[in-house]
Formats: C-alpha cells, structure tokens, sequence
C-alpha cells in the first residue's frame, strides 16, 4: 500500500453520511402529471405543500395536469406577424391613402425647394 495512510472513497473533510448529520428529509408525496402527448411526469412534493393545478411535462415542455384521460390542450401558436400587418390592424384603408399622399406631398415640396433628398 501506498502511502499507507489514505481512505480509499473519501476525501479530506469528508465526515460521515446520512440522516443523522443532515438531519430527517420531509415525508413527500409524488403526483402524476400527464400532458396531451400522453407523457406522465411525477414530481415529487411536500406532504403539506399545497399542489399546482398544472406542471409542465419534463419531456416535452406542454401543460400538464392530474387528470389522465383529459389532459390540459397544447397552447395556441400564434403565426408571425409582419410590421404590416400591425399596421394594418391600427389603420384603415382610408387613413393609410390619407397619410401616404401627405407624405408624398411633403417630398413633392420639399424637392420644389430644391432639398436633396435620399
């Protein structure tokens, strides 16, 4: 033996393990979550902990809940929208035709004065 005086699996500082040093972990419970995609997921709780409605599946990231055979929907995915679209939504066909000729009219002018304009 090398060294002579080493413990083999431990290290310096290391002290004994366990419950008694640690002291006792709280009694818990684990629930099942399970998701549209049929996934259960089971964390576990304190016993007096009060539980969430919904946790999200670990496997796949969708809502969960405790009821196996309804589980929660996935969430709506909403399309990307363009700045047009916004905009399309704040204003009409008929605002868009009055601020698109007053804008025009004001380059119009503003070339009629001889400004360079990019």
């Amino acid at each position: 033996m090398v060294g002579g005086n080493a413990i083999k699996g431990s290290r310096v500082g290391a002290g004994p393990m366990g419950e008694a040093e640690r002291g006792d972990a709280a009694p818990r419970t684990r629930i099942s979550f399970y998701c549209a995609n049929g996934h259960e997921t089971r964390p576990a709780f304190a016993m007096e902990a009060d539980l969430p409605d919904e946790w999200e599946c670990t496997r796949c990231g969708l809502p969960a809940n405790t009821d196996e055979l309804n589980p929660p929907p996935p969430p709506k995915t909403l399309p990307y929208k363009t700045h047009l679209a916004y905009v399309k939504e704040r204003r009409s066909d008929e605002e868009a035709v009055a601020i698109l000729s007053e804008a025009l009219e004001l380059l119009r002018t503003r070339r009629a004065n001889g400004e360079v304009i990019y």
